[in-house]
């Protein structure tokens, strides 16, 4: 822990939970001498700073930077941007975010590191751009902030509790990029009515999952048995194909360290695929990504899909969900090689490097606020009034937590157990191939696949394409995007 005898000097008094509690008691004798920084307007400052005063750090280290910051638009984060007030008391830090829809959010950000604008201080990061990122030497290494006393205090923060499936992921050859904020695993989602009608089970396998969907699939009452992201991209189909690839006994990277995306196993992926969606799903699941998926859960058209925990709240969400009550959660079906691989996501937090020093402090100030476990508790189990809560939790405590188990509950059957197990056993870091030319061969792959889901090429076709167009982009020497 640092203290003043180790030279760490707090402006703002350190006051814990206890303290608080003692001092609020005496207020109204006049014993109360509160810190200029609970010297506020917002009613209950004192009691919402609390967890964050126990941090032996001087928040105000940074009084007057501005952080901009770049998020994608969902109803999930409205929680955490609405407690951004508090963290601006806490500061005297001015924050601001920037809502830009996922596609572009990833354009945006690379082209603001790269032409070192500075523009945004920190943004949601895909986990698959760390190494373009580092690389480029764009963002800045996590653990020269983690390890000094004066910006985190290691007791309180405890990085260690952060799931670790989302740190590796956030990593690039042994460094930490990225500190992860919010995320979720892949799971089956299912109607436990209807699979219960027609004497069915969570599927085991992708082959029972493909007869599960078969069995239900009735296109004349508006039924479709199973869909999965159709819709092009690195992050919409490439994030579900490759744990497909892999469970057929793909791998990304062959013996002599060249990508492969091509061959039996792949060809075989792409053909369970695109024969789910064709047979399966409903017209135009081409164009559909994950909020499609929802909805069309939610409003009864889709028996079940395969998509990220994450989506949990729309699917009981009573303004918009007619199947509230008959939702249950599976892992991951396994493949014919025998591995059951969970696509892994989060959205992480980096640090531009174009930004002044202190205005990095004040960025990482910001992050630790967002991802210590007071504000992930808040905005999940506890979220702001005329807010959601939210799922994707990024601390193995509070996953484990009675509280979140509560809340588990109100989702629907085995969700806690199905995201836990896939968190715990089914992720892999390399789900996809972690390499700096990552957002040219996951665009690539992502036309391939289409190409083969609306006909346009066989799978064969398809993939030898995307082979050949890789191996020129893997040719091309610096990793620029």
């Amino acid at each position: 822990m640092p203290s003043s005898e180790g030279g760490v000097r707090h402006a703002v008094p350190m006051i814990r939970r206890r303290s608080l509690l003692r001092s609020a008691a005496a207020a109204s004798a006049g014993a109360l001498a509160l810190p200029a920084i609970l010297e506020s307007p917002v009613r209950g400052a004192e009691t919402a700073l609390a967890p964050y005063l126990e941090a032996r750090i001087d928040w105000q280290m940074a009084k007057g930077e501005r952080v901009h910051v770049a998020i994608i638009p969902t109803i999930f984060y409205a929680g955490w941007k609405k407690l951004a007030s508090e963290f601006e008391t806490l500061t005297g830090i001015n924050v601001t975010f920037e809502e830009i829809p996922p596609g572009l959010i990833r354009n945006k950000t690379v082209l603001d590191l790269s032409s070192k604008t500075g523009t945004y201080s920190t943004h949601f990061a895909d986990p698959m751009y760390y190494p373009l990122y580092a690389a480029n030497d764009w963002v800045e290494p996590i653990a020269e902030y983690l390890n000094n006393p004066k910006l985190t205090d290691p007791a309180w923060y405890n990085a260690a509790d952060l799931i670790p499936a989302w740190v590796a992921a956030n990593s690039y050859h042994g460094k930490l990029y990225g500190i992860p904020f919010d995320g979720e695993a892949t799971v089956q989602v299912y109607r436990t009515d209807l699979y219960s009608a027609h004497g069915l089970k969570p599927a085991d396998t992708l082959e029972q999952y493909a007869g599960n969907a078969a069995a239900l699939t009735d296109a004349a009452h508006r039924i479709w048995g199973a869909a999965v992201r159709g819709f092009p991209g690195p992050g919409q189909n490439m994030y579900i194909y490759p744990s497909i690839y892999l469970e057929f006994g793909g791998h990304w990277i062959d013996q002599n360290g060249k990508i492969t995306v091509n061959g039996p196993a792949a060809e075989a992926a792409v053909e369970w695929y695109v024969n789910l969606d064709r047979k399966y799903a409903p017209p135009g699941v081409q164009n559909w990504n994950w909020p499609e998926l929802a909805d069309g859960f939610s409003q009864g058209v889709l028996a079940s899909y395969i998509d990220g925990s994450s989506g949990a709240p729309v699917v009981v969400d009573p303004s918009r969900s007619h199947v509230i009550g008959k939702v249950g959660f599976a892992r991951w079906p396994k493949g014919p090689s025998g591995r059951r691989v969970a696509s892994i996501w989060n959205w992480g937090f980096p640090i531009n490097k174009a930004l002044s020093q202190r205005a990095r402090y004040a960025t990482w100030l910001f992050m630790v606020w967002s991802s210590c476990r007071a504000t992930q508790e808040r905005t999940a189990l506890n979220p702001p009034e005329g807010t959601v809560f939210r799922v994707g939790v990024n601390r193995m405590s509070l996953l484990q937590s009675p509280g979140f188990a509560k809340l588990a509950e109100r989702i629907g059957t085995n969700f806690l157990k199905a995201v836990s197990d896939s968190i715990l056993h089914d992720t892999d870091p390399d789900w996809r191939p972690r390499v700096p030319q990552w957002p040219a061969v996951g665009e690539i792959m992502s036309v391939a696949l289409q190409q083969a889901l609306v006909g346009q090429a066989t799978p064969k076709q398809a993939l030898d394409g995307a082979q050949q167009r890789i191996d020129q982009v893997m040719r091309g020497g610096p990793a620029k995007p």
